[in-house]
């Protein structure tokens, strides 16, 4: 029985709804919902009665990124009784920090997430309240993104971390050159209107009515024909790759590894980002991210 994620099947089961349910951590991603969002996405995918997947999230937030600091994400890497056994497998034993961080981020926040986006069904992110750094590779791994009125949008892992964006880093392909630059570098914000404009969200439904306007919208695309959206799917996928989306994800991956080799190198106690100082919030602390706008420096 999964412990951080629920499943559902509506639409007389031609509709799979997948929620993240960590609500008192703003759904951060921790490996037990990684590994168990898999294997959900993968039974849906299975199930030949399944024509689209919607990914939720319970509470306030759709996902606030990487689970940073509870106990239960140290209890997961750390060795244990309650360690999650992907971090025995692999290269979570290599003894060199570089290497053992490299395979473990390519399989569990990489590799997954590109498979996660070549699923053999259509896929929509129903996406509200805050949507931060890793939220947004979920959210951009699935085919079509509906938001609610309230959402923000946002990558502040180089202002409070010191790196260079997420694994995944598709910003260039979903904001645009210039404006993924000016995000990823100051960390500010997007809503749901402005996503609409850049082409990054489809729809955007009333805080209240979101469930139930996402629901009519997937069983609106349940309707055509299934060979006819899985080769829509691939044509528009394909063309993006055509032009370089595939490569530009493992390349950038890799510059997000030099990243934590950088700051491993720097410090005696190897830790893999920057530490709060002059230039770096201390994310347990930083105030509200701030909304980019187009007059404010």
């Amino acid at each position: 029985m999964p412990e951080y994620i629920t499943e559902e099947r509506l639409s007389d089961g031609r509709i799979a709804r997948i929620t993240l349910n960590r609500p008192e951590a703003r759904n951060a991603q921790n490996r037990g919902m990684l590994v168990e969002l898999d294997e959900a996405l993968r039974r849906a995918e299975r199930d030949d009665e399944v024509a689209v997947i919607i990914l939720a999230g319970s509470g306030k937030s759709f996902s606030a990124g990487h689970d940073m600091g509870s106990q239960v994400a140290a209890d997961e890497e750390l060795p244990g009784p309650r360690q999650h056994p992907t971090f025995r497998i692999d290269g979570g034993t290599a003894q060199s920090h570089v290497e053992r961080r490299t395979l473990q981020e390519w399989h569990y926040y990489f590799d997954c997430t590109r498979r996660w986006r070549d699923l053999r069904k259509i896929t929509i992110a129903q996406v509200h309240g805050n949507v931060i750094s890793a939220g947004l590779m979920l959210m951009w791994a699935c085919d079509l993104i509906v938001a609610s009125e309230n959402t923000t949008f946002a990558d502040i892992v180089a202002n409070r971390l010191g790196m260079p964006g997420v694994e995944y880093l598709a910003h260039p392909w979903e904001f645009g050159p210039r404006k993924a630059k000016e995000l990823l570098l100051t960390g500010d914000s997007i809503d749901a209107e402005e996503g609409h404009r850049l082409g990054m969200v489809s729809k955007v439904f009333p805080d209240d009515e979101l469930a139930t306007r996402t629901l009519a919208f997937a069983e609106r695309i349940a309707h055509r024909p299934a060979m006819a959206r899985l080769l829509i799917k691939d044509s528009v996928n394909d063309a993006v790759d055509a032009m370089g989306f595939s490569e530009s994800l493992k390349h950038s991956f890799y510059l997000h590894q030099l990243g934590h080799a950088h700051w491993t190198a720097l410090h005696d106690d190897k830790f893999p980002a920057a530490k709060p100082g002059p230039d770096i919030e201390d994310w347990r602390a930083a105030g509200p991210i701030r909304p980019s706008r187009r007059d404010e420096p």
